[in-house]
């Protein structure tokens, strides 16, 4: 297991070992154990040039996935999930809004840029958004132990 994680914001400490245990945790779950994948912490600038890059949005987002199992290269490394892009500033700014801990959204965020790397999609329709949030809900629930 290769799990990649890289912090380019300076204004938050990140706990990296937690991060990496509760990643390790998730793939563990879903039968994956060798799986590789990276996360990238940046910033809202950062985040609002890569969601303008790749999905035509011109504004920041909370995270962003790149999966490696899909497009035309797919089958040549199967073990390379792919990548998971966080904003901290957007995460800090959703947690003092929902009123949880800082640590609780960047679980919420890996789980779900996990999710969409293993092939769920919320924007597909109602019934997709209501299987991934439980799915979501579960899994938060699993690392948070």
């Amino acid at each position: 297991m290769t799990i990649r994680i890289k912090n380019n914001q300076r204004k938050k400490r990140l706990a990296l070992p937690r991060l990496r245990k509760q990643l390790a945790t998730l793939l563990q779950s879903f039968g994956i154990p060798e799986a590789e994948l990276s996360i990238l912490f940046t910033g809202d600038r950062a985040m609002r040039s890569l969601n303008l890059r790749y999905r035509g949005i011109d504004r920041t987002t909370d995270v962003l996935s790149f999966p490696q199992r899909e497009g035309q290269f797919s089958d040549l490394r199967p073990d390379i999930l792919g990548d998971i892009v966080i904003s901290l500033p957007t995460a800090v700014r959703q947690a003092r809004e929902r009123n949880h801990s800082l640590g609780s959204e960047i679980e919420r965020l890996l789980v779900h840029g996990l999710l969409h790397l293993l092939g769920y999609d919320h924007e597909r329709g109602p019934a997709d958004a209501r299987r991934m949030r439980r799915k979501e809900v579960r899994l938060c629930q699993r690392i948070a132990r």
